[in-house]
């Protein structure tokens, strides 16, 4: 399954992140992911990498395999930006997704 979605260049969370030269936090990146999976309580990230920065406005296609542990990844144009495992399912602890209420929607 893969879906996708995009930050707009006026999006507050890239405020600071950088001036002149913004980027889209790896903390967006990974709480869209997680996002799609389910309830942070019900979610461990067992491993992540970033591998490239992604720009405002790129679409971030995301891709999510398998039940239990969850391959994870993220490409824009193609190109992988962001690869890992999530573990899933009850009692599971560690996530603390931030970027509250953030749904990786356009705009």
């Amino acid at each position: 399954m893969a879906e996708g979605f995009r930050i707009a260049p006026d999006d507050p969370c890239l405020d600071g992140h950088f001036p002149g030269r913004p980027l889209v936090p790896g903390v967006v990146l990974l709480d869209a992911v997680l996002s799609r999976i389910g309830p942070a309580g019900d979610l461990m990230v067992e491993s992540v990498k970033f591998l490239r920065p992604v720009l405002p406005g790129q679409e971030v296609a995301i891709t999510l395999s398998g039940t239990g542990r969850v391959a994870v990844s993220a490409a824009v144009d193609g190109t992988p930006v962001l690869t890992g495992f999530v573990r899933t399912g009850a009692g599971t602890t560690g996530a603390g997704r931030t970027g509250a209420g953030r749904t990786g929607a356009d705009g």
